[in-house]
């Protein structure tokens, strides 16, 4: 039995546990009729306003962050150094700027059409893994951001895939070298030995 994660998922105020429980669980994207989907195997957490990682630390809120502030269950989508669209699921309570940036999938639905956007073959890894890879390879841009994740544009849903906690490895964030000692929090979560996960430069 597949099922969407009801809008109420989203409202959890704890991004962190959001962060891990979203490892297995399948981003859709419907796009004039072409449905992809992969299995989120990669995730990063976004405390809010304390954390100096997050677009909305402090409280700022421009055109931008404004989405962050709305109430769980929409997608936050922005451009990344002018070329990248990254996706993040906004949750917990209206003005809570919680998110979660899905930072890699392993193409599960769709993969003749990721294939055709991301040119390459989809048992590459590099076809959906990185957060803008993994955006390019299922269609968003700038044009999803706001975006309920309940209806039939893009929503995820449970295939039951559970992952034992030992396969769940915690890590710091990665490109956040300026939210000083936040960017050594492990707030990034990813599948052990899943070749999809992003590799850090090193």
């Amino acid at each position: 039995m597949h099922l969407k994660l009801p809008l109420s998922y989203y409202l959890n105020p704890d991004v962190l546990f959001l962060a891990k429980d979203l490892l297995g669980k399948v981003l859709f994207t419907e796009i004039d009729g072409s449905v992809t989907a992969g299995i989120i195997v990669e995730t990063e957490a976004y405390f809010g306003i304390v954390d100096k990682a997050s677009h909305a630390y402090g409280g700022r809120r421009t055109d931008r962050t404004e989405t962050l502030y709305s109430k769980g269950g929409i997608s936050y989508v922005y451009l990344c150094y002018g070329i990248h669209h990254l996706f993040n699921i906004v949750t917990s309570s209206e003005g809570e700027p919680h998110a979660v940036l899905i930072r890699a999938i392993e193409p599960l639905t769709g993969k003749e059409i990721m294939e055709s956007r991301r040119n390459m073959p989809a048992d590459k890894a590099a076809i959906s893994s990185g957060p803008g890879s993994a955006a390019k390879a299922l269609g968003i841009d700038r044009s999803f951001n706001k975006k309920p994740l309940n209806e039939n544009e893009i929503w995820i849903e449970d295939h039951g895939i559970r992952y034992a906690p030992e396969e769940i490895i915690a890590e710091p964030r990665i490109g956040v070298a300026y939210a000083q000692e936040d960017a050594l929090l492990p707030w990034r979560f990813y599948i052990k030995g899943n070749k999809y996960v992003s590799k850090p430069r090193s």
